[in-house]
């Protein structure tokens, strides 16, 4: 008896010692029917793309104040009474958005016989903002009569409704495009769609449309007339992936 209890028949199935709860759990996993093996394997994918244009009624503005002296508490000053006063105007004329972006001070170099010299300073402040397009010709000029050097660059940008609207746009077309694709493909092979079994959004964004402008040409222009500012559009971009049986 102790022999049989350590030993037990080794011609007994194996699988009939295991308890019933392993034998259930075996049974949820196994592998899915033939139906189903053939509807995972009989799936397109597309992706569809969709483009809507939105007018651009709003500017994005970088600008600056740079500075050049002797010693750096000379040249951080007069930056930083300059940048006030640009500051001061932007704020009287509402802009949006108005933050400082950056503010340096840097050593200027010079090179005699290979010798390293420092021969002055340079200070920058910098901000950005936005404001209505049709009001940013005449603020770029009253900016540089008030003390700014630096135009950095302009972008072009919609009102966040109009993109927020545009985006939704931009989905739809994307979602008929990935749709014509599959009907084309399937039309094309015999097939008949059925089912969307996945949908993949990666999202609507807009792009900016960006110009550069030279201090120097608003400088030479500003007896004569206002800077000219000619807006755009700004194109919003959305893509959506349909996964489809078939």
């Amino acid at each position: 008896m102790l022999k049989t209890a350590l030993f037990p028949n080794k011609t007994r199935n194996w699988w009939q010692s295991l308890p019933l709860s392993f034998l259930l759990c075996v049974v949820f996993i196994l592998p899915a029917t033939a139906q189903e093996r053939e509807r995972l394997l009989r799936t397109l994918t597309v992706t569809g793309r969709g483009i809507e244009n939105v007018p651009t009624t709003l500017s994005q503005v970088s600008l600056g104040v740079e500075v050049q002296g002797k010693t750096p508490q000379e040249v951080q000053k007069e930056a930083a009474r300059r940048s006030s006063s640009v500051v001061d105007l932007l704020k009287n004329r509402n802009v949006y958005k108005l933050q400082t972006t950056g503010v340096t001070l840097n050593p200027i170099y010079s090179y005699t016989n290979n010798v390293q010299k420092i021969t002055g300073y340079t200070a920058s402040n910098t901000v950005s903002f936005r404001v209505k397009t049709d009001e940013t010709g005449n603020l770029l000029d009253e900016s540089v009569k008030a003390g700014a050097t630096q135009i950095n660059g302009i972008s072009f940008v919609a009102s966040e409704d109009a993109i927020a609207s545009a985006q939704k746009i931009a989905l739809k077309k994307a979602t008929q495009d990935a749709q014509d694709q599959a009907k084309a493909v399937l039309s094309s092979l015999g097939l008949e769609q059925k089912d969307i079994v996945n949908i993949s959004i990666n999202g609507a964004t807009p792009a900016p449309q960006p110009i550069v402008y030279r201090t120097e040409g608003l400088k030479a222009n500003m007896a004569d007339a206002s800077t000219a500012i000619v807006p755009g559009e700004q194109e919003v971009q959305a893509s959506v992936m349909l996964q489809i049986t078939y």
